[in-house]
């Protein structure tokens, strides 16, 4: 069976109810059970379960993928306090057949089985003695479980044992003590940040991502400020230690698009803001000098929104000098090494440091853990995502390449010892990349304009005050560049929205400086880090005690240092060295930094923190110049050379110096150096009081937030890995109170709140205190811990607050205050929802009976309308149907519209498809009928045209016969319809099968068709084959190998029509003009008229051609039978171009035997088709009658 596993994250008194009342799972040893425990406060603080004591159990911690392994066995682990196991208990366990109940590695393989119970402890101890191992190698990961809390001995071996172990990160509460390790542990990866985002602060190994983490959950649960002070020596890692938090909140904010922006310009201000105001000293390659205070504005979903950088102090007197083994700011040796050789040029610089007197003075311009060519890449990227246009980027560089060639201005003496230019070219430059005029420019650095009464007088300057000149020209451009840069950074990320937003602050200050020659900087700084450690001691110790006192609550103090007589020293009113200073400075006469030394020994030369040459006793003395004096800090003694500190603390630009530069056409430099700056004749304030300001406003930022601290260490001087100084080390931890911090933490109360705020949360917990208090505060906390049961040893009650002890007294209230809410929330819950039901179902209710009210009237006034159109419509159809064959009116226009319409419409869907089917057409109304025409009419010819279109040439030639034989024969032959369908063809006689010589005979005619016909005789009318040729100009009757009758298209003359009618009634002039009665007779009573071609009005083939014979010697008409009749005579009409030349006749046809002599055909219906010889000698042709088609 599986082990089960309980995880006491958030609340680890749990932790006992849970042991007591676990299930013993079934293990491989016996009764098992799994927990991960948050070790801080439980082990601290929580007595053993009943039966189990401190030295029972072995606690483990999370391991990797989910498991748990032994303290120690992990470099990365938590702390954990081992507990041994109990001789008594274990021989119990052992006289009752069991295991002792032993938190187990979570996940971890069961071993082999073991056949005692005695193997089964020995391998327990076993464990617990590797973990005790494990842990003694690594060291604790939280000083407030060191044992010997008050030994310094033992928290510098705790440290020592975590530094060679690769842990550099270790807790004291939630302060967090970092070392640096001076390489790369690859512990800042985003699956590191992962882990640590959203988990409880101790439930994993320390890191600086722990403490933004609960940093970043803080604010959003109590919605207010908070700031992070990053303090210790130069060196130590402040600088590495912000841009990790300021990395993590940017990968683990919410964001999007527009936060991402806003996260990628805090993150990339920090390469620019190093750029231009970090060096290399002799403790630090990356060196902050000035102190940089950033908030990070948040909104209430922990979005970042915003931010804004204060800078503190910006170490100018670097623009113009360095000590050996230093270097300048950052920037110029960017823009020489890794500058593009355009811009170099434009800019007139070369690639070689050692060119430039400003860059050289430290002798270090070559440095190994710097990489300039990198780096410019990098601070040109952060440029273009911080919203610099071109031009700024451009006015900027030119401005850090004129400081560059300032420098390398040099001076000469004229004859009258004042200072001139020596170089010219580099005052060109200058004048180029500022845009200043030459001649301007030489004068304000060799002239200085002094007021006499009411007029101005320019003075010359010697060479040595020219240098000055020049040197604080460029400390001035340098440090106005520098603000203008922060502020300019400040717009790209300030919050655009107005709404309240939360803030942690990130402060991020030079760190104690203590160098071979101190000056006038490393006083500042100094006393800058007195100000924080005294701001440190108010927090946290001071204000602790004073609040125990305040309050009456016994407790044993804690002695610690108050460096508060150090801060007076320095900054006390008309008495302290700031006040001495400036008194210094601006007094008339020859003020000098020995005069300035001098004033100290007499005003504060009895302040036990204050030693000269001269104050000394005979032994200090050999440790001091006499130009020296040295102060005791709270981190130690510091040496202080006066030579400078009035010339720095003055900072005086000369008056012709600024008015050089306001006529500049550098857009940076016009802003730095405004022409409405005030001319003013009062002195400025010099730059420590200036510096002491902005602290006092530091201060007062910081006194408002909730504050953590990040408190780095140096391991050693020679910034080289795993090597640890026991004597470095152990003075910082001195100077830093981390030993007083540590025992505050383990002598004071872990939890104090406001009686008004305690009573408050957790009022629910009591009846009499729920759901409101009617008396004081204070009584109703006595009435709500009294039913609670604390007892008399967890709590004490003060004036205005309760404290308590041990945080598992508040997390066991909190647990059931945390059961009680979801009580109480049900509840509300349950009536919440019961009512909004309820409102809810009344609501609907209401809704719907309103609703079906109107959807009911609606639907009432719907039909009403309905059927009043209908019946509206109905009087109209029915008397527009009564009025329908009157005129067009009022009464019947809409009926008539309607009829029209309904008839359109049917015949658009019932269009005949062909012009065959146009019978169908349908019938039109009356009023209608002309319109019916009218579309039948233009519908045929519509469907004539598309039928005209789809036919082919040879389909259209046939066509045009077809309509030819139509306009002959249709309505006059019986047989005509039959023949409709047949296709007519080019020819029915191939030419191969005409005779050769009749061939040769013809051929030059062109033979345009041919055809076998039957030819009767004109005596006897005896059938005979013959072959019917039309050429070009005549017909050929054919007789196999010789032509028997031409007949010339011509010589075709006019047959007789003939009519049983009376000849009375027969007017000469109808049908034929120019016709003589003599063109008539009379033969039993028919009347013949004569024609071209003659052909019968029956279903016979027969047709007589009646040619013209003027010679008695010429043949007659021809009488031919052709089974293709119509086609052979329609082509006749059209090579002969007779297209009136055949008639259709009735009865018999008189035709010419020869001239002079006539014979006759007579026709007639009968039952079957013959051809004879009547009796009369008439040729007789019988056919049968057809059914009309």
């Amino acid at each position: 069976m599986a082990s089960r596993t309980w995880r006491a994250d958030l609340y680890p008194s749990r932790f006992h109810t849970r042991l007591r009342n676990a299930p013993r799972m079934a293990g491989p040893d016996g009764p098992l059970i799994k927990v991960k425990v948050p070790l801080i406060p439980y082990l601290l603080e929580h007595p053993p379960p009943q039966g189990i004591t401190r030295d029972t159990v072995e606690c483990f911690s999370p391991g990797p993928q989910n498991t748990c392994v032994p303290v120690g066995a992990n470099s990365h682990d938590p702390p954990s306090t081992l507990w041994r196991l109990n001789t008594t208990l274990r021989s119990s366990f052992l006289r009752r057949g069991t295991t002792t109940p032993v938190f187990s590695p979570r996940g971890t393989v069961p071993g082999p089985p073991h056949n005692s119970l005695e193997d089964r402890c020995n391998r327990i101890l076993r464990n617990m003695e590797a973990s005790l191992t494990a842990r003694d190698r690594v060291g604790i990961q939280d000083f407030v479980l060191l044992d010997p809390y008050t030994s310094e001995s033992a928290f510098l071996d705790n440290l020592r044992k975590r530094f060679h172990e690769n842990l550099i990160y270790t807790y004291i509460g939630t302060l967090l003590v970092s070392v640096n390790p001076y390489k790369d542990l690859g512990i800042y990866s985003k699956k590191q940040m992962d882990t640590y985002m959203g988990v409880n602060f101790f439930e994993l190994p320390p890191h600086i991502y722990a403490l933004a983490d609960n940093v970043f959950r803080t604010m959003l649960s109590e919605f207010n400020n908070h700031f992070i002070l990053i303090s210790g020596e130069s060196g130590a890692g402040k600088t590495e230690a912000s841009k990790k938090i300021l990395q993590f909140y940017a990968v683990s904010c919410p964001s999007n698009r527009l936060l991402n922006n806003v996260g990628d310009r805090l993150l990339l201000s920090n390469p620019v803001l190093e750029a231009f105001g970090n060096a290399k000293t002799l403790k630090n390659d990356n060196s902050s000098r000035f102190g940089k205070y950033m908030d990070i504005q948040f909104n209430y979903r922990g979005e970042a929104v915003g931010g804004h950088i204060l800078s503190y102090l910006l170490e100018k007197s670097r623009v113009v000098h360095q000590n050996h083994g230093e270097r300048n700011f950052h920037i110029f040796y960017q823009l020489v090494e890794g500058g593009e050789e355009d811009l170099l040029r434009w800019l007139g610089l070369e690639r070689n440091c050692k060119k430039y007197r400003y860059l050289v003075q430290g002798d270090c311009a070559k440095v190994s853990s710097i990489n300039d060519k990198s780096d410019w890449k990098t601070v040109r990227k952060a440029l273009s995502v911080i919203d610099f246009s071109e031009s700024d980027t451009e006015h900027l560089f030119a401005i850090i390449a004129s400081v560059l060639h300032l420098g390398n201005l040099k001076f000469e003496a004229d004859a009258r010892g004042y200072a001139t230019v020596k170089n010219y070219q580099e005052i060109q430059w200058v004048s180029k990349l500022l845009g200043i005029p030459n001649q301007v420019l030489q004068q304000g650095l060799t002239h200085r304009k002094i007021e006499a009464k009411t007029e101005e007088v320019l003075s010359p300057l010697s060479v040595e005050h020219a240098v000055y000149a020049r040197d604080a020209l460029a400390k001035a451009i340098y440090g106005r560049t520098f603000n203008w840069l922060v502020n300019k950074i400040n717009e790209s990320l300030a919050n655009q929205d107005s709404s309240r937003k939360m803030v942690i602050g990130l402060l991020d200050i030079y760190g104690f400086e203590v160098f071979s020659v101190n000056s006038f900087e490393q006083f500042c700084i100094n006393y800058c880090n007195e100000k924080l450690q005294q701001l440190f001691i108010q927090l946290t110790l001071k204000s602790e005690q004073e609040e125990y006192e305040l309050e009456g609550i016994e407790w044993e103090p804690v002695p610690y240092f108050n460096n508060k007589i150090i801060c007076d020293l320095v900054e006390e009113k008309f008495r302290g060295i700031i006040s001495l200073l400036d008194e210094e400075c601006l007094r008339p006469g020859e003020a000098t930094d020995l005069t300035f030394l001098e004033k100290m020994e007499e005003k504060i030369g009895g302040h036990p923190h204050f030693v000269t040459h001269k104050l000394a006793d005979k032994n200090t003395r050999k440790t001091l110049e006499r130009g020296d004096f040295r102060l005791l800090h709270y981190a130690g003694e510091v040496t202080y050379c006066v030579v400078g500190f009035l010339d720095k603390n003055n900072d005086l630009l000369y008056r012709s110096g600024k008015e050089v530069m306001q006529p500049s056409k550098n857009a940076i430099i016009k802003h730095c150096f405004p022409s409405s700056e005030p001319d003013s004749k009062k002195r400025p304030e010099t730059v420590v009081t200036q510096f002491k300001s902005s602290l006092m406003g530091l201060t007062e930022i910081l006194m408002s937030k909730e504050p953590w601290y990040v408190r780095c260490i140096k391991p050693n001087e020679a910034k080289q890995p795993a090597k640890f100084d026991d004597v470095l080390v152990r003075h910082q931890i001195k100077y830093l109170g981390l030993m007083e911090h540590l025992r505050v933490r383990r002598a004071g109360f872990a939890y104090r709140r406001r009686y008004e705020i305690f009573l408050q949360r957790y009022k629910a917990l009591c009846p009499d205190t729920w759901p409101n208090w009617k008396g004081t505060p204070e009584e109703g906390v006595r009435c709500l811990i009294k039913h609670l049961g604390y007892k008399t040893d967890e709590y004490k009650l003060g004036r205005t607050k309760i404290f308590i002890r041990h945080p598992r007294t508040l997390f066991a209230t909190e647990d059931a205050f945390q059961v009680c809410k979801h009580q109480l929330a049900t509840r509300i819950q349950a009536k919440y929802k019961g009512w909004r039901v309820k409102e809810d179902y009344l609501r609907q209710k209401e809704a719907a009976t309103r609703i079906e009210n109107c959807w009911r009237g609606l639907m009432a006034r719907k039909e009403r309308e309905r059927r009043a159109w209908a019946v509206k419509v109905i009087k109209k159809f029915i008397k527009g149907f009564m009025t329908r064959n009157q005129p067009a009116c009022i009464d019947n226009s809409e009926y008539l519209a309607y009829v029209r319409q309904n008839y359109l419409t049917r015949l658009k869907e019932n269009l005949p498809k062909t012009v065959l089917e146009m019978g169908s057409w349908l019938t039109p109304p009356p009023i209608l009928k002309e319109v019916s025409e009218l579309l039948q009419n233009i519908y045929i010819r519509y469907l004539v045209r598309q039928f005209v279109r789809e036919i082919t040439p040879q389909r259209k030639a046939q066509l045009l016969l077809k309509a030819q034989t139509s306009s002959m024969f249709k309505g006059k032959k019986e047989s005509y319809p039959f023949s409709v369908c047949r296709l007519f063809v080019d020819t029915r006689i191939a030419l191969e099968d005409i005779n050769l010589k009749v061939l040769q005979t013809i051929q030059h005619e062109h033979i345009k068709y041919s055809v076998p016909v039957v030819k009767y005789d004109r005596n006897g009318f005896r059938p005979r084959l013959r072959q019917l040729i039309f050429t070009q100009e005549a017909a050929y009757l054919v007789e196999e190998t010789k032509i028997k009758q031409r007949i010339d298209y011509s010589s075709l003359k006019g047959g007789f029509v003939a009519k049983k009618l009376d000849l009375s009634l027969i007017s000469l002039t109808q049908s034929v003009s120019l016709v003589n009665r003599s063109d008539f007779f009379k033969r039993g009573g028919w009347f013949v008229k004569r024609r071209g071609v003659s052909v019968s009005n029956l279903s016979d083939n027969f047709f007589i051609l009646h040619v013209t014979c003027d010679d008695i010697k010429q043949k007659g008409d021809l009488v031919l039978q052709c089974d293709y009749l119509y086609e052979a005579l329609t082509k006749l009409s059209v090579v002969g171009d007779k297209h009136s030349c055949v008639k259709v006749v009735q009865g018999s046809v008189r035709f010419d035997i020869q001239p002079g002599r006539e014979g006759f055909v007579e026709f007639k219906s009968g039952q079957e088709s013959m051809v004879y010889r009547a009796k009369n000698g008439h040729l007789m042709v019988e056919s049968t009658r057809t059914k009309s088609r």
